[in-house]
């Protein structure tokens, strides 16, 4: 029995959850949360990133500048969503892949993260079952 625990954009809340139940995960919880991932440290992506974000803001003042600048130094957090799924042993690569494939994009940074922990026991609240049996 694993957790798996997927850190990913908001953007791509609904498009996790279709490759969830499609992957046949038995149920999962999803929480809002506030992080940063590690920073691109190429000058050139960095750039390129200000230039593509300073195009889409509607606002070309000083508190977009700085909210820019604090998004690519690092200083800011952003929201994502956190999936906690448990499933069982032989379920976890498909589920991991499906995950995967649903949040992959072209930006190649920030697509998120995935983490797999073993799980030592699970309990069924309303019949008492334990284990495998529990998810």
């Amino acid at each position: 029995m694993k957790e798996i625990i997927a850190v990913v954009r908001m953007n791509k809340v609904s498009a996790t959850k279709r490759a969830l139940i499609q992957a046949g995960a038995a149920g999962f919880t999803a929480t809002k949360v506030m992080g940063r991932g590690r920073l691109v440290e190429d000058k050139a992506v960095i750039a390129e990133r200000r230039v593509t974000l300073l195009a889409l803001s509607r606002k070309k003042d000083q508190d977009t500048e700085k909210l820019l600048t604090e998004f690519l130094d690092g200083t800011r957090l952003f929201p994502r969503r956190l999936f906690n799924i448990l499933a069982h042993d032989q379920d976890v690569p498909g589920i991991v892949e499906a995950i995967i494939e649903a949040n992959r994009t072209e930006y190649g940074v920030g697509d998120g993260k995935i983490f797999v922990l073993p799980v030592t026991d699970a309990v069924r609240v309303r019949t008492k079952e334990t284990g495998d049996a529990a998810i």
